[in-house]
């Protein structure tokens, strides 16, 4: 997997300091149309302002292509833990099928297994030491579970009793895995460095295109700069699942505890 840089900074501090640095672009941007100013004639600010419009036009494109993007690995994400949750709950369900006593035995294991879920899911991604033992245990716990399943099918081999319930095993380990997998699916970061150096590049287009006029339009420029930056900080907090403000609801999950 390719090497994540800018995970392992605060979304916050990210966009703070592409506000910071927009700013920066607009005033050097500014202050550079301000010596050309003199030289310049009517035709060269039509064309600066068809360019920032075209740049501006650009960054709209990309913005909406990568908050699409973000949100449906989000919706990805929160569609994983409901169909992990109803995998779960079948193979709960199908413990009344194995022969005594292994269907208390599991049915104690797969409540236990849900407290880890529960507890992997709560886990801040900057944790690591305690990711890595909560994947161990769970990868621990499903060896008994399935040792539990197959000491059942040894005394009772029909496919619509200890069948049934390996069959919803296997779906629940599957969907566990398919689960950890969406969690490291991100929005690629060269598009996002593509973003900000859009982002930045019509920060200094506009200030430039204010340098060339007679005034400068700058309180209403940095509030569409904070706008933009507002709508980055989601971006970046749909695509980390443990870290930001928004969080995949893991009601279905919890609802598990009273079975």
């Amino acid at each position: 997997m390719a090497t994540e840089y800018m995970y392992d900074y605060n979304s916050i501090l990210i966009v703070v300091v592409l506000f910071v640095l927009i700013l920066a672009a607009e005033e050097a941007g500014y202050r550079l149309g301000r010596n050309y100013e003199r030289r310049s004639d009517e035709d060269v600010k039509v064309q600066t302002n068809t360019i920032q419009a075209g740049t501006l036009g650009l960054l709209a494109l990309i913005l909406g292509f990568t908050f699409n993007m973000a949100l449906q690995r989000y919706n990805s994400r929160s569609e994983a833990v409901i169909k992990e949750a109803n995998a779960i709950g079948t193979t709960l369900l199908r413990t009344r099928l194995l022969p005594i006593p292994y269907d208390s035995v599991t049915h104690h294991l797969l409540q236990q297994y849900i407290d880890l879920r529960l507890s992997a899911s709560n886990t801040a991604y900057d944790m690591v030491t305690e990711r890595e033992s909560l994947a161990h245990e769970t990868k621990g716990l499903q060896s008994q579970i399935w040792e539990q399943a197959v000491k059942a099918a040894h005394i009772d081999p029909r496919p619509v009793t200890s069948g049934y319930f390996i069959t919803s095993l296997n779906n629940m380990i599957d969907a566990q895995s398919e689960r950890n997998a969406l969690l490291a699916l991100h929005v690629p970061e060269v598009i996002l460095y593509l973003l900000f150096i859009v982002f930045i590049l019509s920060g200094a287009l506009i200030g430039y295109a204010s340098g060339l006029g007679h005034k400068r339009t700058f309180l209403p420029s940095a509030l569409m700069s904070f706008l933009i930056c507002l709508v980055v900080f989601i971006i970046i907090d749909l695509d980390r699942p443990k870290r930001g403000i928004i969080k995949v609801n893991q009601s279905s999950m919890e609802q598990l505890k009273s079975e």
